[in-house]
């Protein structure tokens, strides 16, 4: 007989809910004492397991009530292995295992012990634990069960083993909807998502569960536009869209900086009623912040009754990438007012924020603060944030002397806000040590060599423009093109550099010829110098033309009504040329233009820019 088949509990033993106090819970106990209950193993049982899995605080009162009883039963030990495997002190599942091995002879593991602990094991995250468990569960004959099956699947994807997982599917004859859900959300949580997609396609019937587990694989694996059309084919399909979904297809969103789609998330949220957890809503602030929309971002943070530190974090960074530094320390000020403790990630966006501003000396308190004020050991990033925060401002021996003393080996990170620096201050011989640095800890680092080549194109210096590209050659290494993304009624549009594939693309040409006359009557000259120096200068000039932000601005020129913004993302920074160019496109078409960028947001108005050159 299964050691958890459904048992009535006793009316006593049923008045213990999870809202129940150690006080009631002891009147309780002494009504079940009085009345001679807890004589019967099975009672035992019952009450040890109600107390044990309603309310995770009241473990320790459990674990004295077993210790009182005699010849504990196959589901008192389960109860505990499962309360405990869902707890802060998951490793004492272990003790109940091992009293089980030890109940001389009269207990014996079932399928139920070993779901408990695979789930124990994952929670651990226990390599050698893990295997242990399974090893077990063949040894005792469960390998076969589908809790069991569906269990290890979990468990290995938590320890990162998508080899394990695959093996241990393929062993499965006929796996049910739970197996399969279970591999479906284990390959694409590890970045397997072709082999989740078509096992996702087979399954007969898909739970809420697969649905989710599919978009947030697409999400996470920056497949964003898979997983708004997957979301789309889900409604369609009529299942019940939760809080999970909604976070997926948010943070899709703001990868591709859908603002209208994210809009319509938001309206769907509010539409059904969904909760706004507070999960629910960071991510809605991020979306936001992410579609360059920092009012509307600002206003779900205020309504929101709740507010966690990735909350505050998380409209702090928003500021900070979009270019308010000082909004960003105020609200950090704010946030420390209502007493929420800050951590490595809000340090992140606070020294950001005093970066895209230049407040170098604030930015230095708030890093020396993690370390002395919250206990906070600075990380890779915030000393990246710290080198970015000098060469940004101009003091370029501050932030080589700063990398020189870091008590880690300086990272990629820490080099490249030096050589960004250096290409903003023309510090060639700088320049060449950071791009030293960058290529010893990554050989194919491409940005490195590009910024290092720009640096020497600006000096007028070709000889060494062409080394670095014959270097390039020779170590294979290939520039990342440029892809700019737009939204353009609900529907994303994706441009490369030099791209005509486009079905407007002749529309977009007729458009892009009339902003190069345009910017041409106002002054506009071409930054051709990081271009190839070996073609002549008008060649140069349509070679700028080509970049992809350009190609998107004109299509949302010709797409996109007067009254609307055109709202761009690139996966590289804007160069220098496109950020004038757009600059003055802002003033002759009187458009906003919002582009985010790999580092932060331009926002562009009447021929100026929220960065004020400060990029």
């Amino acid at each position: 007989m299964s050691s958890l088949r459904c048992i009535v509990k006793h009316p006593t033993i049923s008045m213990v809910e999870p809202c129940t106090t150690l006080r009631e819970l002891k009147q309780i106990h002494t009504q079940l004492l009085i009345n001679g209950l807890l004589n019967d193993p099975q009672l035992v049982g019952q009450f040890v397991a109600s107390i044990a899995l309603n309310n995770p605080n009241n473990l320790h009162y459990s674990n004295q009530v077993l210790d009182h009883s005699q010849n504990p039963t196959l589901f008192t030990f389960n109860s505990m292995i499962r309360a405990h495997s869902k707890s802060s002190t998951p490793h004492r599942s272990f003790h109940f295992y091992s009293r089980i091995l030890h109940s001389a002879g009269y207990l014996a593991p079932d399928n139920y012990t070993f779901t408990f602990l695979v789930r124990t094991s994952a929670q651990l995250l226990a390599h050698g634990t893990g295997s242990s468990v399974h090893g077990a569960a063949v040894k005792y004959g469960f390998e076969h069960d589908p809790h069991v099956q569906s269990g290890l699947i979990y468990m290995y994807a938590e320890l990162g083993g998508l080899d394990a997982c695959h093996r241990v599917f393929s062993s499965i004859c006929e796996p049910d909807l739970v197996c399969q859900t279970a591999m479906v959300s284990a390959c694409a949580k590890m970045g397997d998502v072709g082999f989740a997609r078509k096992l996702f396609d087979k399954m007969s019937h898909k739970d809420p569960i697969a649905w989710n587990a599919m978009i947030s694989g697409y999400a996470q694996c920056g497949q964003s536009r898979e997983a708004l059309s997957l979301f789309n084919l889900m409604q369609r399909e009529g299942v019940k869209v939760n809080e999970v979904s909604m976070v997926s297809v948010l943070s899709a969103c703001s990868h591709l900086g859908a603002l209208d789609q994210g809009r319509w998330a938001h309206a769907y949220i509010e539409r059904n009623k969904l909760r706004m957890t507070l999960t629910l809503g960071t991510a809605l602030i991020d979306m936001y912040a992410k579609c360059g929309n920092m009012n509307k971002a600002m206003e779900v943070f205020w309504g929101m009754k709740e507010k966690n530190v990735y909350t505050w974090s998380s409209a702090i960074g928003g500021l900070a990438m979009n270019g308010a530094g000082e909004k960003c320390l105020e609200l950090f000020s704010l946030m420390k007012q209502d007493s929420v403790q800050p951590n490595e990630i809000t340090f992140v966006s606070v020294l950001r924020g005093c970066s895209v501003v230049g407040l170098v000396e604030e930015g230095r308190k708030h890093f020396e603060s993690m370390s002395k004020v919250y206990g906070i050991e600075p990380r890779l990033e915030h000393y990246g944030c710290m080198v970015d925060l000098y060469g940004r401002a101009g003091h370029l021996d501050e932030a080589l002397n700063f990398i020189n003393s870091m008590p880690v080996r300086p990272h990629v990170g820490a080099w490249g806000a030096l050589l960004n620096a250096c290409k903003i201050y023309r510090n060639m011989e700088m320049g060449e040590l950071a791009s030293r640095k960058i290529v010893e800890l990554e050989a194919k680092n491409h940005g490195a060599y590009v910024l290092l080549s720009n640096i020497y194109a600006d000096s007028k210096d070709w000889d060494r423009v062409s080394n670095v590209r014959q270097t390039m050659n020779v170590k294979g290494v290939r520039k990342q093109p440029g892809c700019s993304v737009i939204e353009v009624g609900g529907e994303v549009h994706e441009f490369f550099v030099g791209d005509k594939s486009h079905p407007r693309y002749a529309e977009i040409q007729v458009m892009l010829g009339e902003i190069s006359r345009r910017l041409k009557l106002s002054g506009y000259v071409a930054n051709t110098n990081p271009v190839l120096f070996d073609i002549e200068e008008e060649e140069k000039e349509d070679a700028l033309c080509m970049h992809s932000e350009k190609i998107a601005i004109a299509f949302g020129l010709i797409s996109l009504s007067p009254d609307v913004p055109i709202r761009i993302v690139k996966n590289l920074r804007v160069c220098w040329d496109c950020h004038d160019a757009t600059k003055m496109i802002s003033k002759a078409f009187n458009r906003e233009i919002v582009v985010r960028d790999r580092n932060r947001f331009h926002h562009f108005r009447d021929g100026e820019c929220s960065c004020k050159g400060y990029w």
